[in-house]
């Protein structure tokens, strides 16, 4: 296993060329984060390029005296200087303070989280804010790519230029071109300051749009879809010649002598799992972790409507940032060999009554938390068919209900299963579902008042809204389903809960309800995220600069960013018979 692994793609120098201080250099030749400004390059599709991460949470640059170009973070868009980079006007990359903007749909970026962050890490020492702004590095964020794109178009292939490509999808072209002109742009930029610069980081946030519909992957929108696990390990191997190419073409740009690593998140698709797999194999690639955790865009709001539940709030945006900057500070700045939660075993217990995993904790213990997020959840007869996010089944994809889950050590989790597992039978365990559980029965189903224009229905419980459930008002809107098959099916967005009289009120607006289904009395509701969850994290106790800052849902406004680690998504990893083993040496 390579010594460190991230879910949000950032390419980053090694520790020798970024910190080695053994003798005076030439400025050409400063260690890299010595230098004025230091780059953080960032590729991906719309979790990077922050879609609909609206209302902004940063209205200024914070006073940390990190950068963007004046055309902006962002700096790739459509229209002439699409696939024409170099012919962008030199006056649009001119070094202002890095802040957010809105253009259209799209808000909130990682990049003051990321930026911010490691300003404040690299500079700890100084403890008055205005020498922090002054001090070096400072920090310079892009991001070139565009939001639903395969790894293909963002790279020099450049595939969305391809005939074959559909027509609705070839509007685009130039990213990869754009990523290393900026580069030179900010080279020579810095050169006219008479500033040094060079790259500390690239970041990498795609994976989705590869995602194929039977869990495979789709390496084009016109090839066949390639299923597990080759097309895990296509994607494996795709992501790590991007890296290499990425790398040795900024390289060339700026001079800079070693590899540059790369940083990627996990993105909740398929190609999460292979975006860990590409870590492991590539001592140049760190996963950070999954973003799960966060709130989903379907708290945003902008231009008289929310957001998709698939993307990240604005607050989630810049949290993710911080998240990222801290792994990045410890693998550049102190040499960790950085890891994410993740397991590295499982096996049954000699009765086949329990399982027992076995993970590599960043920072231990482990903790089963269902105080930030609800307890994953989904019953089903005796037993739970999910429960903190893990799955059981066999090689028929039949389920085992667990009965529960208790932590065995500060590294180990015990799964209390209702029947021990068949001997002789292939098992495996998943990680990564929705579902928060059962919130009642629909009694009564009223119109709501007209909230902004848009008419609401309220559907009444004859309960209290379970304790249980509580952090998923902190968190903001969450969904509810009847759980019905087929045409019978009802989903809606829940963004407004009040409880009268041992009563509890669900509150929808009508426009949301999916393919205008209505729910019935009768019906019994169960609630879940936006994301796929589970609720396995470790103790860090690392401190964000930030707090959320969007008043507009949820209750959370003025708390601080949390940077725990959460647990890696995972599909059928192996669990072992120790017993078959015994017997079969």
């Amino acid at each position: 296993m390579k010594s460190h692994t991230l879910f949000v793609a950032i390419m980053v120098l090694s520790v020798t060329d970024c910190f080695s201080e053994e003798r005076p250099q030439p400025a050409s030749e400063r260690p890299l984060i010595q230098r004025d400004i230091v780059g953080l390059w960032l590729m991906g599709q719309s979790l990077c390029e922050g879609a609909e991460s609206l209302p902004l949470v940063t209205h200024s640059d914070g006073d940390w005296g990190n950068y963007m170009f004046q055309r902006g973070v962002r700096t790739w868009s459509y229209g002439k200087y699409g696939d024409k980079p170099h012919e962008r006007p030199a006056e649009q990359f001119s070094f202002v303070p890095l802040t957010a903007t809105v253009n259209g749909g799209l808000g909130e970026t990682i990049a003051n989280g990321l930026a911010d962050h490691l300003k404040s890490s690299f500079t700890a020492s100084q403890r008055d804010l205005n020498q922090k702004q002054k001090k070096s590095p400072h920090f310079l964020v892009t991001y070139a790519g565009q939001g639903g794109r395969m790894i293909d178009e963002l790279s020099s292939v450049d595939q969305s230029t391809d005939p074959r490509t559909p027509e609705s999808r070839q509007h685009g072209g130039g990213y990869y071109q754009t990523s290393l002109d900026d580069a030179r742009r900010a080279k020579a930029q810095a050169a006219a300051r008479g500033e040094t610069f060079g790259l500390a980081a690239l970041i990498w946030m795609q994976g989705e749009a590869n995602a194929g519909p039977t869990e495979g992957i789709n390496p084009s929108r016109w090839g066949k879809e390639i299923p597990r696990p080759a097309g895990l390990h296509w994607y494996r191997d795709r992501l790590i010649e991007y890296r290499k190419q990425w790398s040795h073409d900024l390289q060339n740009i700026t001079g800079q002598a070693n590899e540059i690593l790369l940083f990627t998140y996990q993105t909740l698709s398929t190609a999460g799992e292979a975006q860990l797999l590409a870590a492991d194999k590539d001592p140049h690639i760190t996963m950070v972790g999954p973003h799960y955790m966060v709130a989903s865009a379907l708290n945003s709001r902008y231009a008289g409507r929310y957001g998709d539940p698939i993307h990240m709030s604005a607050d989630g945006e810049r949290w993710f940032g911080e998240q990222v900057a801290k792994v990045v500070h410890r693998v550049l700045k102190l040499g960790e060999a950085w890891q994410p939660l993740r397991p590295l075993k499982a096996w049954s217990a000699p009765d086949h009554a329990s399982v027992l995993v076995e993970f590599h904790v960043p920072r231990p213990p482990l903790v089963l938390d269902e105080t930030f997020l609800p307890r994953e959840q989904l019953v089903r007869g005796e037993g739970y068919h999910s429960l903190y996010g893990f799955q059981v089944r066999n090689s028929a994809r039949a389920v085992s209900a667990i009965k529960a889950i208790e932590i065995a050590s500060p590294s180990r989790l015990r799964i209390q299963l209702v029947s021990p597992l068949k001997s002789g039978t292939h098992f495996t365990l998943s990680y990564g579902l929705p579902y928060a559980g059962q919130v009642g029965k629909i009694a009564q189903i009223r119109t709501g008042p007209v909230i902004e224009g848009q008419p609401t229905t309220e559907l009444i419980l004859n309960q209290q809204f379970d304790p249980q459930l509580k952090p998923l008002l902190s968190e903001g809107a969450f969904f509810v389903a009847n759980m019905l098959a087929g045409d019978d099916y009802a989903q809606a967005p829940i963004r407004h809960v009040t409880e009268s009289e041992g009563k509890t009120i669900l509150r929808f607006e009508n426009r949301e309800r999916r393919k205008n289904k209505d729910f019935e009395t009768g019906q019994t509701l169960t609630a879940y995220r936006g994301f796929p969850f589970g609720n396995l994290r470790d103790s860090d106790p690392e401190q964000a600069i930030y707090q959320f800052a969007d008043p507009g849902y949820g209750t959370r406004a003025g708390e601080p960013y949390p940077l725990w680690n959460w647990c890696v998504l995972f599909k059928q990893f192996p669990i072992s018979d120790q017993s078959e083993e015994k017997r079969n040496p």
